[in-house]
């Protein structure tokens, strides 16, 4: 078993991948969001971008799974029922696109994305339209094929539902739900079209323990001490660096 561990990470080395992991536990423990973003460009370098989507996925299902019991009753279900049934039509599309573009391609987009995400972040910026059915669909869809191709597909999702009115409470139900509704259909897709491999389920088993310590970590150590607001812009300051290093990262290592 060791052993097979240890070949899970022999190329790229499993305290990075612990730190990565862990770091992204904590953020996901003080701001409650951005784990995945944080770990999807440096996990493509590492694993690959296929293997990627599959281990980030799988660990964030797990949270998932654990959050949905306490937050269903309080999701608004008119919108994101429509949405689910977007983005799980639209994955296939993604999965094309996951087994047919070039890594170095997905790990750039994927970092343009958090970039532009953090910066609409930081702005201010709201979605004002209305939330009719056309746009809860077409948020749906895009999320969906962003998902299976990158692992990211929240920061669509995000600006929508937080552009609304609903309280604090409907909102993390919201999210939380969204990505219970949509992530274990994208497991069984990109493992069924084996773009993927078993190993990359594997991975995410080893280091769901260590995103659980993190994210557990971030709550004890950072829970009063300071405002939300601060803890949030931390969080926003490490997508960007995360983001701005998948853009640079060739004139980096270089």
């Amino acid at each position: 078993m060791l052993s097979y561990i240890q070949s899970l990470f022999a190329e790229t080395g499993l305290w990075t991948a612990i730190g990565v992991t862990l770091i992204a536990g904590l953020m996901r423990g003080f701001a409650g969001f951005g784990s995945a973003m944080l770990m999807a460009p440096i996990f493509a370098i590492l694993f690959g971008s296929a293997e990627m989507v599959v281990t980030i996925v799988a660990i964030e299902l797990v949270v998932s799974l654990q959050l949905f019991p306490q937050v269903r009753r309080s999701a608004d279900w008119k919108v994101l029922t429509p949405m689910s049934i977007a983005a799980c039509a639209a994955m296939p599309l993604g999965v094309w696109l996951l087994a047919s573009v070039d890594k170095n391609v997905i790990v750039t987009t994927v970092s343009a994305v958090i970039v532009a995400f953090v910066v609409l972040m930081w702005s201010g910026w709201k979605y004002h339209g209305k939330r009719s059915t056309a746009a809860t669909v077409l948020v749906g869809a895009i999320s969906g094929a962003m998902m299976a191709t990158t692992s990211v597909g929240g920061p669509p999702v995000l600006l929508y539902l937080l552009s609304g009115k609903d309280p604090p409470e409907v909102n993390r139900a919201n999210i939380v739900t969204y990505y219970f509704l949509t992530q274990f259909l994208l497991i069984v897709i990109v493992l069924a079209t084996g773009v993927a491999g078993i190993d990359a389920l594997a991975r995410a088993v080893v280091l769901f323990p260590v995103m659980a310590l993190g994210a557990w970590a971030g709550g004890r150590l950072f829970h009063g001490l300071a405002s939300e607001r601060l803890y949030r812009n931390v969080a926003l300051g490490l997508l960007f660096g995360t983001g701005m290093f998948g853009l640079l990262r060739h004139w980096l290592i270089g």
